[in-house]
């Protein structure tokens, strides 16, 4: 009898030891939840003042938070240049290593680009044909409304690069499926793993610069982290959209908002 009560005394305890242990996972993984939420609204705070980022990062002790915070200071909050398409030399662009030009894509109109998306092209076969070693990604799902044959911005940019802008077909890559800059991100960088790319510069509109760059930043930390491999933001070259003080500062928002979607995506597999 004595022997039972021992062992059922045991199990006991080691329920209680396991149910403590899961409790305190779960708490401590909330409180990594919550204290990148409160880093996120630190960082929009930081666009009028710079607050608590150090004290944040600190608290997570967290390298894709680092990550975040490091790039976010840098494109929003220091002086930040934007390299423009027709004021500036493409090729004084600082392209290191393997290098692949990501060029995200615009809403069709009627299944076909408008003339902010060939801007964009335009951009990227310029610098493009400054660095023929790059490869280009362009990033863009089947988009707006009219668009009955499912016209793709990625699919779109590619016949143009070629047709109109001179590219080699095999130097093009697409991701067909994104919808948001958020889909551009996570879509792409499984392409720039697969073809070993070091370095990247973004293609895009200049407002759209700076919030592509902190999802970019954010997904390539989480691939560095997951898998170990490892690619660097070196450079931007936009098509020059003048924005109005209220949509440079509705991107930053909007940034914030998809890098709570970019923080919560689980890497898996190798």
């Amino acid at each position: 009898m004595k022997k039972t009560i021992a062992l059922l005394l045991l199990s006991a305890l080691l329920t209680v030891c396991v149910l403590s242990a899961a409790s305190a996972a779960t708490d401590k993984k909330k409180g990594t939840a919550t204290a990148f939420d409160t880093l996120l609204d630190d960082l929009m705070a930081a666009y009028d003042a710079k607050t608590r980022i150090a004290e944040d990062v600190k608290l997570l002790d967290d390298d894709i938070a680092r990550s975040v915070a490091d790039h976010w200071k840098k494109v929003y909050l220091d002086d930040y240049r934007l390299y423009l398409y027709g004021q500036d030399d493409p090729a004084k662009l600082p392209i290191t290593g393997r290098h692949a030009f990501v060029v995200l894509g615009y809403e069709l109109k009627n299944g076909q680009m408008t003339d902010e998306l060939k801007g964009r092209c335009d951009a990227a076969a310029a610098a493009a044909k400054a660095f023929p070693d790059s490869i280009l990604v362009c990033s863009g799902g089947a988009t707006g409304g009219n668009n009955p044959h499912g016209n793709t911005e990625a699919g779109q940019m590619r016949k143009y690069l070629v047709n109109t802008c001179g590219i080699a077909e095999e130097r093009i890559f697409t991701d067909k499926r994104a919808m948001t800059t958020t889909e551009n991100a996570v879509n792409t960088l499984k392409i720039l793993r697969e073809q070993g790319v070091e370095s990247m510069t973004i293609v895009t509109s200049s407002y759209h610069q700076r919030w592509g760059q902190v999802l970019y930043n954010a997904m390539a930390a989480k691939y560095r982290q997951a898998y170990g491999y490892s690619v660097e933001i070196i450079g931007n070259f936009c098509y020059d959209v003048e924005p109005s003080n209220p949509m440079f500062r509705a991107d930053a928002k909007i940034a914030i908002s998809q890098l709570k979607s970019i923080l919560a995506i689980k890497l898996t597999g190798k």
